[in-house]
């Protein structure tokens, strides 16, 4: 179960702004790192996503296990992480957003298995946005059943011949 994620935006407060109007949240401010918000969407599940400022770090803390946060002066454009999130929203909603923002955004399929759309937030980081329709289709991908038979093909494949 995920909860929360954390993130990096050149514009913390307008992007938990954005997420939050697009995941039916509320934003607040995270402290214990200086310009960061946190949209908490008010779930079962504490779902909520922070937002650092761009080049924000975690490091390690001392013996008592506390997180510090320093800034990387030269933050890479781009980034691997991202996160597939359901939303209650329709396409077109999703598409209106990005539009306003002007931040590309792309309805796909990954591989024929399922659909997502790609929300490019300030046209850097990517998050796989699900509506009702495509979150179904990924649970239904991503079943036990379905991961079972997956794994069980994989491995009756020899592999290095």
């Amino acid at each position: 179960m995920l909860h929360h994620i954390s993130i990096s935006v050149k514009n913390p407060q307008h992007v938990a702004n954005v997420m939050a109007e697009i995941m039916h949240g509320r934003v607040v401010p995270f402290s214990p790192n200086p310009g960061a918000y946190m949209m908490f969407v008010g779930d079962e599940f504490g779902t909520g996503i922070e937002f650092y400022p761009l080049g924000s770090e975690l490091i390690p803390g001392g013996s008592q296990g506390q997180v510090g946060f320093q800034m990387n002066e030269h933050p890479a454009n781009y980034t691997s992480v991202h996160a597939a999130i359901s939303v209650p929203l329709s396409v077109e909603e999703i598409e209106r957003i990005g539009a306003r923002e002007d931040w590309r955004v792309l309805a796909c399929s990954r591989n024929g298995a399922f659909d997502v759309v790609e929300f490019w937030i300030e046209n850097r980081l990517m998050l796989e946005l699900l509506t009702p329709e495509m979150a179904a289709k990924y649970l239904e991908v991503t079943s036990p059943q379905q991961l079972e038979q997956r794994a069980n093909s994989v491995a009756g494949v020899k592999v290095g011949g």
